[in-house]
């Protein structure tokens, strides 16, 4: 088996955070009526910035307390938000009217003027949330309560990528000396990556990095909570079984990163109940496909993986069924596409890995000219994905059979995620949640030429295709169903058939609680406390 080199980054032991958790249940019991949620997943945030780090977790995390001028009901229709209405002007200037009376955390009005600031500062290029402003020029203020969205050209899923369009208070930035979006990657910080002042329905009250975030209702909200949750404690714990152990206990009340060797046993716990879907979420490796020699690579003066014949290769050799049957427990949809069902522009007939093949990989290798393969780093997280390190280790003992040596080395999230935005990471694992749910998301933030801008604003990779180019350009645009659709796919194929990617499966994702919660099953993997009751 295969060795990982493990961080040395040093994680709390879960009977820390239970006692932090134990003192705030008792500082919660003092209060009248508090109903708090307990919640445990398996990675932290990386910042309290809304308009940093495009990360599933600081996301659900941060959608309690920011909101945009969009959002998504229980039935993920889009409605309003912090804008009340909007009006198609021309093909490219919608009229958005702000809704009137909004107050920020810190009883600030919220007003034109936060919009127009947090629209410049999420296109700040050290961040990474630009996508959810592409396409957009301008943003002008027509009164106090009414803003103009400019648009390059039209955008058929604008209302959609505004819904993570979060909103800053320009007042409370200036003040706090946070008109800056720190630069995540170099590991610099400002005031906002660990303090939160929104408009939503929850304020975020503490963040303990590797421990706790603790949030509290906002009980000056615009709008009401369809439940009843007053408190909520978010407990990353990495640990599998005492990820486990702390919700059979009864130390907290929901799980969302639920061990797939668990689930049978979680499900027949009578004081327990479990929810599951599929989530829009692929699991894939990503490669280095633009610099001329790899970082720590056995290959000198040249790239491999320059050649398609290597990256096909790479792919044939995984046996994802394998991976399904052995280490996700049936929890996974084996994937050939960038994007997962559920998706707009998924198609599943065309979906289909191929068949593990490692003689054929063997020839594809010796015809590209590693007829006795090659050494390469990997780089993976090991609290982020389901079975995030294991499935790395069993992909290593795959490609050693073509003779592709990968050196292993595991972190946690919070240092994966900077070293592959150094673009230190010549091979690594990335999981790409659809939050917009339409393929243009995926195919843009991870596929389109870099620009420092929202296209490429997650290619850390160096994907550059001119033809791709053109095609995700002509999608940001078209606004004919049927022709966005056949431009969909066409740029789907085309990053399946060259392998600019190497996708492994969708995820399925079961969610654990006790019995006495009722909470919707998210496909975006962000409960929402909102919507969340305790009996």
């Amino acid at each position: 088996m295969p060795r990982s080199t493990r961080s040395s980054r040093f994680v709390p032991a879960f009977p820390i955070a239970r006692v932090a958790l134990s003192v705030a249940l008792a500082l919660g019991a003092a209060a009248a009526h508090a109903v708090p949620l307990r919640w445990a997943a398996q990675n932290d945030v990386l910042t309290l910035d809304p308009h940093s780090q495009d990360h599933t977790t600081t996301s659900a995390i941060l959608q309690h307390a920011y909101e945009g001028l969009t959002r998504y009901d229980e039935q993920w229709e889009i409605e309003p938000c912090l804008a009340t209405k909007w009006t198609t002007i021309s093909p490219t200037q919608v009229r958005f009217e702000l809704r009137k009376g909004v107050k920020f955390q810190d009883g600030s009005p919220f007003t034109a003027e936060d919009v127009i600031f947090s629209f410049n500062r999420v296109r700040q290029p050290q961040g990474t949330m630009q996508i959810y402003v592409t396409g957009i020029k301008e943003i002008r203020k027509i009164d106090d309560y009414t803003v103009d969205v400019i648009l390059d050209a039209p955008q058929p899923i604008l209302l959609r990528n505004l819904v993570d369009f979060r909103i800053m208070s320009k007042a409370w930035a200036e003040k706090n000396k946070a008109t800056q979006q720190a630069d995540y990657k170099s590991k610099d910080e400002n005031y906002a990556s660990r303090h939160a002042i929104g408009t939503g329905p929850y304020e975020i009250t503490s963040w303990q990095p590797d421990q706790k975030v603790t949030m509290k209702i906002n009980k000056d909200w615009w709008d009401k909570n369809k439940g009843n949750i007053t408190e909520v404690t978010y407990v990353p714990i990495k640990s599998d079984p005492t990820r486990v152990a702390a919700l059979t206990s009864g130390d907290v009340d929901l799980l969302t990163d639920v061990p797939t060797q668990d689930v049978g046993a979680l499900k027949a716990d009578p004081k327990l109940k479990s929810i599951e879907g599929p989530e829009t979420r692929t699991i894939f490796f990503a490669m280095d496909l633009g610099s001329d020699e790899l970082r720590g690579s056995s290959v000198k003066g040249k790239n491999p993986f320059k050649d398609v014949r290597v990256r096909q290769a790479l792919s044939l050799a995984i046996d994802r069924e394998a991976i399904k049957r052995s280490i996700m427990r049936g929890l996974s949809v084996p994937a050939a596409l960038m994007i997962p069902p559920g998706v707009h522009g998924y198609a599943a007939d065309i979906d289909k890995p191929l068949t593990p093949d490692l003689a054929k990989a063997k020839k594809l290798l010796a015809d590209a000219g590693y007829p006795s393969g090659f050494e390469i780093p990997l780089n993976c997280p090991n609290n982020r994905y389901v079975n995030d390190e294991k499935i790395c280790l069993a992909v290593v003992s795959m490609w050693s059979k073509i003779g592709v040596t990968a050196r292993l080395t595991v972190q946690p999230m919070s240092q994966h995620s900077q070293l592959f935005q150094r673009f230190e990471a010549p091979l690594y694992m990335l999981g790409w949640g659809v939050s917009t749910r339409d393929g243009l998301y995926s195919l843009q933030a991870l596929a389109r030429t870099r620009s420092g801008g929202a296209d490429g604003s997650f290619n850390f990779s160096k994907v550059s295709d001119p033809q791709l180019d053109k095609l995700i350009d002509a999608i940001k645009t078209e606004i004919d169903t049927a022709k966005r659709d056949a431009l969909l796919r066409e740029a789907l194929l085309l990053v399946r058939d060259q392998a600019l990617f190497i996708p492994l499966h969708h995820q399925v994702r079961p969610w654990a609680m006790r019995s006495n919660v009722q909470t919707p099953h998210r496909s975006n993997d962000r409960p929402e406390a909102r919507f969340t009751t305790i009996k």
